[in-house]
Order: C-alpha cells, then sequence, then structure tokens
C-alpha cells in the first residue's frame, strides 16, 4: 500500500498522503520483533519476588536431637529445606530483569510494526486533531467515526493540553508523541490513529536515522 486516505475529526476523507516507500515498503522483520518485544515485556517486570533461604527463616538454632543413637538421620537444624517450615532452595530473589538491543534494532523493529499495521489497515490518518472543549465525550464520538474506538494508540505531533485531558477517562486508550513510539505499543494496540503532521514528521525522522 503506497498511500493512505486522510480523514477528518467527522470520519469524512479528506485526501491521501504518499507514503515513503524507505520507510513503508509492506516488509516485517518477526525476528526483529520478537527480540525487541520481549526486551519490552522484560524491562516492565518488578522483579520482587523474594523466598527465604535456610539461614534467613526463623528460629532453627537448636540442635533437633543428638548426632548418633536415635537411629534417625542426622540432623543440625529444624530449617533445612527438606523440612516443614524450612527454607526453600534456589528460590527467587529480587532481580533486574531489564536488558537494552542496539538502536538500530529498535528502529528496524519500529518500522516493521508500522508496515504491519499499514498492511492490516491498522493506520488512520488524521488532517488534525483539535478538539473545542477537553471533553472525553467529544473525543470519544470522533474516535467512533473514525473507527478506533477500541485500544487505540493515538500519536500527535508535540503535546496538546487539550488533547491529553479529554483522553484521559478513555480506558484502553495510549497518547504518544511521534519521537517516543515503540514496537511494542505499536502491535498492543489496535489502531493507530496519527495527524498527518505527525506522520511526516515521523517518517523524516527515521528517514534521517
Amino acid at each position: 500500500m503506497s498511500e493512505l486516505a486522510i480523514y477528518n475529526i467527522k470520519g469524512q476523507s479528506v485526501g491521501k498522503v504518499e507514503l515513503d516507500k524507505k520507510i513503508f515498503d509492506g516488509k516485517v522483520n518477526e525476528a526483529v520483533l520478537y527480540q525487541v518485544v520481549k526486551m519490552y515485556e522484560a524491562n516492565q517486570r518488578q522483579g520482587t519476588a523474594d523466598t527465604k533461604t535456610r539461614s534467613e527463616v526463623r528460629g532453627g538454632g537448636k540442635k533437633p536431637w543428638k548426632q548418633k543413637g536415635t537411629g534417625r538421620a542426622r540432623a543440625g537444624t529444624s530449617r533445612s529445606p527438606l523440612w516443614k517450615g524450612g527454607g526453600k532452595i534456589f528460590g527467587p530473589h529480587p532481580r533486574d530483569y531489564s536488558y537494552s538491543v542496539p538502536k538500530t534494532v529498535k528502529k528496524i523493529a519500529l518500522i516493521s510494526s508500522l508496515n504491519a499495521k499499514v498492511n492490516d489497515n491498522g493506520i488512520v490518518v488524521l488532517d488534525s486533531l483539535k478538539l473545542d472543549k477537553p471533553k472525553t465525550k467529544e473525543f470519544a464520538a470522533v474516535l467512533e467515526k473514525i473507527k478506533a474506538r477500541k485500544k487505540p494508540l493515538i500519536v500527535l505531533e508535540g503535546k496538546d493540553d487539550t488533547v491529553v485531558r479529554a483522553s484521559r477517562n478513555i480506558r484502553s486508550l495510549l497518547l504518544r508523541d511521534y519521537k517516543a513510539l515503540n514496537a511494542y505499543e505499536i502491535l498492543k494496540q489496535d489502531k493507530i490513529v496519527i495527524t498527518h503532521k505527525a506522520l511526516e514528521a515521523l517518517t523524516k525522522l527515521l528517514v534521517k536515522q
């Protein structure tokens, strides 16, 4: 697909935009997308799971019975991992799961995710997104008219306080500046709603990098 229709906030087609073939070539690198999505998911992990080892469990200071003569197995503490109430062997401890991939890999993944959305007709281009008042009802009506009510990712060029306030109470909606886009959020959301200016700025940014 070499071009996309441009809509106004009433859902009417008002023109078309030619997509730059340097970026929108229709190719999707699934291997890179897998790497990057896995990284973003790992970076969201809290890593707070913790268990107590035998040295951290309370009690167990006294030897349960003498070493020899009882006929039972030797035991030095009642907090052995083999005993009820004992410590855990190789249990989880707080750790940082986050890691990073090279910028080039992130860029390839971002371009691939955009192409995947274009291939699935998942991108809606708006001529502009200007609201008279920061009303959630008004913004929801716009999303309804452009058929992007479910899990939309709104991409703007710069911050618009009116849109920010109007979109705050819409569940599953993400609002991003074009510079802050990433492959994970693009794939996670159903529709990408991007203004014409933001699309042009994003294309220039990706070509330049």
